[in-house]
């Protein structure tokens, strides 16, 4: 090969990488508020429709999980569903479509709700589609991500099906890395 094939194979690959990668890049977003805030005062629009308020799930553990339907780990979407049935008297687990990671969720509300009904059998609520991180994340991640906002701790989304636990309180208790499996004594260990 030559040199200028060479240099123009490496531009075309190091070009992907970045635009691959776009979202780990992003600037952080400005908090909704200079001080600690409640849980309960957030809310978001429902994936069809009406609004999710976090102050209906007062009392009972909730599972934040930011999804997507073409990721390596989308088959959670099966045990997310396990585990809000096998504890429904004490968890909700709330699912957050984000197509921030490699467009992983680029589909409408409709083709979202329609493929995780069909493939997995999703009757948790879904939330409308939102940014996880950078510039334009939404209140809810960046009281789930920032400690100045929960008052314990900071926690990076670094992929799709990260998982922070909310407890009945409101009080943010641990966030899950992807590869934490919804059914792991991880998590449930913390559901007492």
């Amino acid at each position: 090969m030559t040199l200028k094939i060479v240099l123009v194979l490496l531009g075309v690959a190091v070009a992907i990488t970045l635009f691959a990668f776009r979202g780990r890049f992003q600037l952080p977003a400005k908090p909704v508020a200079d001080a600690q805030i409640s849980f309960y005062d957030l809310d978001i629009g429902g994936l069809e429709g009406g609004e999710l308020k976090m102050s209906d799930f007062k009392g009972k553990y909730v599972l934040c999980v930011n999804v997507a339907s073409k990721c390596g780990f989308t088959p959670q979407y099966a045990d997310l569903q396990t585990l809000a049935d096998k504890y429904a008297g004490k968890l909700v687990v709330v699912g957050f479509p984000c197509n921030q990671f490699l467009f992983q969720e680029s589909g409408s509300a409709e083709e979202i709700a329609t493929f995780c009904e069909r493939n997995y059998g999703v009757k948790f609520p879904l939330s409308e589609k939102l940014d996880v991180k950078g510039k334009d994340q939404h209140p809810i991640y960046q009281w789930l991500t920032m400690k100045s906002l929960n008052g314990v701790s900071d926690a990076g989304i670094s992929w799709n099906f990260n998982k922070v636990l909310v407890s009945p309180e409101g009080k943010w208790l641990a966030h899950f890395a992807s590869k934490v499996e919804p059914l792991s004594i991880e998590i449930t260990s913390q559901l007492k």
